[in-house]
């Protein structure tokens, strides 16, 4: 079926809001279709099953997430700018849909390990936008050359997740967006190089 067909957005859109606000296992199909306006078969038109529709839910939104993110960088002229862009939309995006964080934090880390390896596989190219930051932070002379790559995008990546979890734990009661600058300062002293003191 065509992705690009209002039934499919709609039926997405749906299932972040019933997810989130019922928990993945509570949230039957027909609770989905009800929230969307469609008949519970017209579902089946467009996904397998309940699965299905939250791994197509994490690549439509992860994508659109990834792609916002990819733009708002291009513009940036330096490792070090285009790293705090990065945390701000990350936080920004998540900050205005807080049923998407619920589910993307919490939803999604109670599935079963074939989803798991999915939604990683969804995550690949997002991992590819920080390996190109802190690339073009060594080759900038900003970060250590001997900086492992791997590590640091589990680093940077961990951050950022862990302190959008704990947002959400804490039912988002202060502002996720106004730790930007702060979480950026953070990495980027862990990265950046420092002269040696005597």
């Amino acid at each position: 079926m065509n992705k690009n067909r209002p039934k499919y957005k709609q039926i997405i859109d749906a299932a972040v809001e019933v997810i989130a606000e019922n928990g993945y296992h509570s949230s039957q199909v027909s609770k989905i279709a009800k929230k969307a306006g469609v008949a519970d078969g017209t579902i089946y038109l467009y996904f397998k099953n309940k699965e299905d529709i939250l791994v197509s839910l994490f690549q439509e939104k992860m994508g659109q997430f990834i792609e916002k993110i990819e733009e708002d960088i291009k513009t940036k002229s330096n490792a070090k700018e285009k790293l705090l862009a990065m945390i701000n939309t990350h936080y920004g995006l998540l900050s205005q849909d807080h049923h998407l964080a619920i589910v993307t934090q919490l939803e999604l880390r109670q599935s079963n390990k074939d989803l798991r390896l999915k939604i990683n596989d969804v995550l690949k190219r997002y991992l590819l936008v920080i390996d190109h930051i802190v690339e073009e932070g060594k080759t900038e002379g900003l970060f250590h050359d001997s900086l492992d790559l791997r590590l640091v995008r589990q680093m940077v990546f961990g951050t950022l997740d862990e302190t959008v979890t704990n947002w959400v734990m804490n039912d988002q009661k202060y502002s996720l967006t106004e730790q930007a600058e702060e979480v950026h300062e953070l990495l980027i002293h862990g990265l950046t190089i420092h002269a040696k003191q005597d």
